[in-house]
């Protein structure tokens, strides 16, 4: 019996992500594509030490066309 990569499926999901992303702003005409959500941080956080500064932020915009994108990506990594 042949064992799958667990990296290969992330890997899989996160092109199935970028590329639905993608899709999506390709066609804006297809408002429904980008219909979604945005998670995260509004505005950064700013840690200042005096000699170090770090700047944190992370935003997460999930969309319908991104959906279908990690949707494919499982797909395909369920057929190899």
């Amino acid at each position: 019996m042949k064992r799958k990569n667990s990296w290969v499926c992330f890997l899989l999901i996160l092109a199935g992500l970028v590329v639905g992303g993608l899709i999506g702003n390709v066609f804006p005409a297809q408002s429904w594509l980008n219909y979604g959500q945005v998670f995260g941080l509004s505005s950064p956080m700013v840690l200042d030490l005096g000699i170090l500064s770090v700047t944190f932020g992370l935003t997460i915009r999930i969309t319908v066309a991104s959906l279908i994108g990690i949707v494919v990506g499982i797909i395909v990594y369920r057929f190899l």
